[in-house]
């Protein structure tokens, strides 16, 4: 099974198994927590397609930089680069850019993902086939050093969750 971030405990009826393909949707940070919890574990992930990606975002919440490769401008095929990535990688991250992949060639890369044991996390896309689906939305912040109205730091994000798939139905959940 794929580490998964706290945030996601208890809202999946399991983590991710290695070799699948979810969809996420939503806020950033829940991709990169996922990132984060993995490496963390000693894992490996890579990045592909998205160039404004948020490591120290990672970092922050516990990524391993030194485990995670970013490939910000994949060229005119980021599924096949995803696909490369799979050799060598736990997690690959793929951004789509408001790309559609047609069956077929998702049928394909989901092969290849089994048969590597590599978990693919799509964003910016849809993905034909994807065993899960994720979407997180921004329902709160936590704030530390209140002074005055304005200031301070966001220390905590919390995301409202829905999750489903065809293993299981459809969850919602509130976490951090």
């Amino acid at each position: 099974m794929l580490p998964m971030p706290e945030s996601l405990d208890g809202l999946l009826p399991a983590p991710l198994p290695r070799g699948t393909v979810a969809v996420v949707a939503g806020a950033r940070s829940l991709p990169l927590s996922v990132v984060a919890a993995v490496t963390a574990e000693g894992g490996h992930a890579a990045i592909v397609g998205q160039p404004d990606v948020g490591l120290l975002a990672a970092v922050e919440m516990g990524a391993d930089l030194s485990r995670i490769a970013v490939i910000p401008e994949p060229g005119a095929d980021p599924v096949e680069v995803a696909a490369v990535l799979m050799d060598g990688m736990d997690l690959v991250v793929l951004g789509l850019g408001g790309r559609a992949v047609p069956a077929t060639r998702a049928r394909a890369v989901v092969a290849r993902a089994r048969q590597k044991g590599c978990t693919l996390l799509v964003t910016g896309g849809d993905w034909q086939g994807a065993s899960a689906r994720l979407e997180a939305s921004v329902c709160g912040y936590e704030i530390t050093g209140r002074g005055r109205p304005g200031f301070g730091r966001i220390s905590r994000v919390r995301l409202a969750t829905r999750v489903w798939g065809r293993s299981f139905g459809s969850v919602r959940a509130v976490g951090g």
